[in-house]
């Protein structure tokens, strides 16, 4: 089995509560992509931009932005994921939904909702996500939830095989503000050194419904907190592959992820 994940990251500016326009604009991105991509991903809300407008806005399950990743993914043979609105009970969700080329699909609704309103429209979700691709597991997770360690502290495995870490990358889908980059890049950077892993941060660019302007930064962080990819201001599609030798050879070099402290115990869904 091959170590390497070929992962593309797609920043870019989102059409405000415009879900036909951005889902055709999404749809020209994905089919532009070489074909040796296997992972591809989009930012939080990636058909409305961070928007209240619940009511109006949101889908259920069986709705057409779901089916269309369905399509999406088969037709291009990539595992895609991005966060929608979804109401479900009557109840709404941040999703972040991880969908296979082959229909199936795991979801996570974001945890951490932002006190400037998103905690008032939307229901916070009690699971974390960890799934599986080639060998790959993968932490999934939406914006402000990069603020909060402890949902994201590697939960450390033991079974026949001896202790093991819970993942191998985070990734954080994100409408996250210029105004508040100096956090988002520390932040993304803590994450990967404190629990050993790769992290991917895959932002928007351009001004939302409510005049704040994003400048984007998307990054790629490996084990050591090395940045391997930023972009500012502008739209950009890139693709790189992660490298689980690399991460090994961290982790076998500076096991300190054995000595991590257990505080939380969650149920994670996985999908392979």
């Amino acid at each position: 089995m091959s170590t390497l994940l070929h992962v593309t990251l797609i920043q870019s500016n989102i059409y405000w509560e415009d879900k036909k326009r951005n889902v055709d604009m999404w749809q020209n991105k994905l089919q532009s992509l070489p074909n040796a991509t296997e992972l591809v991903i989009l930012p939080e809300m990636f058909t409305t931009g961070f928007s209240m407008q619940t009511n109006g806005l949101a889908e259920t399950m069986e709705g057409p932005t779901v089916q269309w990743m369905k399509v999406m993914a088969k037709n291009q043979r990539i595992i895609l994921t991005g966060s929608i609105i979804i109401e479900e009970k009557n109840y709404y969700y941040n999703r972040l939904i991880w969908m296979l080329p082959n229909g199936e699909y795991a979801y996570y609704d974001k945890r951490h909702l932002f006190f400037a309103n998103e905690n008032k429209y939307y229901t916070p979700g009690q699971k974390r996500l960890v799934t599986s691709v080639k060998g790959w597991k993968i932490l999934l997770l939406i914006c402000y939830d990069l603020r909060f360690p402890v949902w994201s502290s590697q939960q450390i495995q033991n079974n026949a095989t001896g202790k093991h870490p819970e993942y191998d990358a985070i990734i954080y889908v994100a409408n996250w503000p210029e105004a508040r980059m100096l956090a988002w890049r520390a932040l993304l950077q803590a994450r990967a050194i404190e629990n050993q892993c790769y992290v991917i941060g895959v932002n928007r660019i351009g001004e939302d419904g409510n005049r704040l302007y994003h400048s984007g930064e998307s990054m790629v962080i490996d084990p050591l907190g090395a940045i391997l990819y930023c972009k500012k201001h502008e739209e950009d599609i890139f693709s790189m592959q992660l490298d689980k030798e690399h991460l090994n050879t961290v982790r076998q070099s500076f096991p300190f992820w054995k000595d991590a402290d257990m505080f939380i115990r969650c149920n994670s869904g996985d999908v392979t």
